[in-house]
């Protein structure tokens, strides 16, 4: 028996630790911020609250390594639609995109800049930062720097290389970034602010992750036709940079490509073998960003999010709204600028086959500001638990488990999270096996999903019956404090 106190006790559940190791019974005591106590089942008594988890898994609080929750960490501060999922975790800045280092004063920035809302007034990555220091989310932070902000913020013409010293000016931005707490620099070559960018470019800003062990994570120029020529891009910036590579929401997008993610997957494996390199899928068959012509053609079907000059749209099918026009899709389209969309362009075992590899990291992509928002922004994380994990048996509840905790902690440096271990910060999820599943889908999107317990968040609960609690204990993640952490623990 101990005769320590703690501050919490969960008691009565099934362990899933996040390393993927086999479930086992155990009692978790949490102090402060921190877990300090693993035992037996009954051994841990002396508690100032106990919550039964009787019948229920305890899980590491998941970590969802691509969001564009940059100003929602902000101005959303409860994180409803990520607690909900046992999210604790997220990683913000994705696809080229990030709140910081940038003053927009203009009436909206370049899509895809506009999906983070209009919130950019940070001039320093230091000063996001700050802000979510002096004023917490329900969650913890850790930010990358957008390569699309830098140029944003750098150049006065997007459709071009950038000259020396623009690039110098980009530099000058991801080195404050970086010593500021960044974990890397994401790129989104796709879009329309980097399509210009020639891999030159992106290397010579990239060129100072390496030394500082950040990340190089990418929205490769194209995941169609040439998606295998985009990933040996990436590739080479990550062995230029010395940085490790991160291929965001990896998939084979239109019909003509459908399966080759087969082919994409074999090159994924090939290319660990010689430098480090990860990846991170969402389990739908459908995409969403902002709405673009050019993306029509390679989609079965299109739902408008969002339109700033048609606002009543958002939720419809865009055939339907070009029916009642009397016009094409593509006028239809245009007319609804600046909008946003989903994109129904993917094939369904390319999907499985990517979750299966088993170096992949789940991960929702979602986008908190759309007024009608893909459902992956609620359902990610309890789809691949419930649907894929339980019901389809793509991979046991522990394999899930580790895709969404430990894996993603170990490849992103998020020391000290995403495995239950004493010593460890207490980010606990509580869910019931044989009820979780997702509830948002493409007509209702944004209904939280079914058996999430509760969620610990630095030791104190953000989510339990249903709701947010209103605790604000998440922290901005730096990389240097857990780069810090990760060599004291390994003396």
């Amino acid at each position: 028996m101990s005769d320590r106190r703690y501050d919490t006790v969960i008691r009565g559940g099934t362990l899933i630790d996040g390393t993927g190791a086999p479930r086992r019974a155990a009692d978790i005591g949490i102090s402060g911020d921190r877990i300090t106590a693993i035992g037996e089942p009954g051994t841990l008594t002396d508690a100032t609250s106990t919550i039964d988890a009787s019948g229920k898994i305890v899980a590491p609080g998941f970590i969802d390594v691509h969001t564009h929750d940059d100003h929602a960490l902000l101005s959303k501060p409860d994180m409803a639609y990520k607690a909900s999922q046992g999210v604790a975790t997220v990683v913000a800045g994705n696809c080229g995109i990030s709140l910081a280092p940038l003053i927009f004063e203009g009436d909206r920035p370049p899509p895809p800049l506009d999906l983070l809302g209009d919130g950019y007034r940070f001039p320093r990555m230091a000063d996001l930062f700050d802000a979510l220091d002096e004023t917490p989310p329900a969650l913890n932070a850790a930010l990358l720097c957008g390569h699309s902000t830098l140029r944003v913020g750098a150049m006065d013409d997007l459709d071009r290389a950038a000259t020396d010293s623009e690039i110098d000016a980009m530099r000058e931005k991801l080195s404050e970034s970086l010593d500021a707490g960044a974990i890397g620099m994401s790129t989104g070559l796709y879009y329309e602010p980097a399509r210009a960018a020639p891999t030159e470019e992106i290397i010579r800003i990239a060129e100072l992750l390496g030394p500082a062990g950040a990340l190089y994570t990418t929205h490769l120029r194209d995941e169609g036709e040439h998606l295998q020529k985009s990933m040996e891009e990436a590739f080479t910036i990550g062995r230029a940079s010395g940085a490790k590579v991160v291929l965001s929401h990896h998939k084979s997008s239109g019909a003509s490509n459908f399966g080759a993610t087969r082919e994409s997957l074999a090159l994924v494996e090939k290319t660990r073998k010689t430098q480090p390199v990860t990846l991170d899928v969402y389990p739908y068959d459908a995409s969403s960003t902002v709405l673009t012509v050019d993306r029509l053609a390679a989609s079965k079907r299109v739902i408008v999010t969002w339109s700033v000059p048609r606002p009543d749209i958002a939720g419809r099918f865009l055939d339907e709204i070009a029916d009642e026009m009397g016009c094409s899709l593509e006028e239809a389209a245009k007319s609804l600028l600046p909008a946003g969309a989903i994109y129904f362009m993917m094939d369904e075992d390319d999907v499985q086959r990517v979750l299966k590899y088993p170096h992949s990291i789940v991960a929702s992509d979602g986008l908190p500001h759309d007024v009608f928002p893909h459902p992956r922004l609620w359902g990610t994380f309890p789809r691949v638990l419930g649907h894929y994990s339980r019901d389809l048996g793509l991979m046991t509840l522990e394999d899930a488990v580790f895709r969404m905790s430990g894996l993603p902690a170990a490849e992103f440096g998020l020391t000290g999270r995403g495995v239950l271990a004493v010593g460890n910060q207490a980010d606990v999820t509580i869910f019931d096996a044989a009820t979780i599943i997702d509830r948002a889908d493409f007509q209702h999107p944004t209904e939280p999903a079914a058996g999430i317990d509760t969620v610990f968040v630095n030791g104190r609960p953000v989510w339990r019956d249903g709701a947010p609690t209103g605790e604000r204990p998440g922290k901005a993640l730096r990389r240097q404090a857990m780069q810090s952490a990760r060599a004291e623990t390994q003396e």
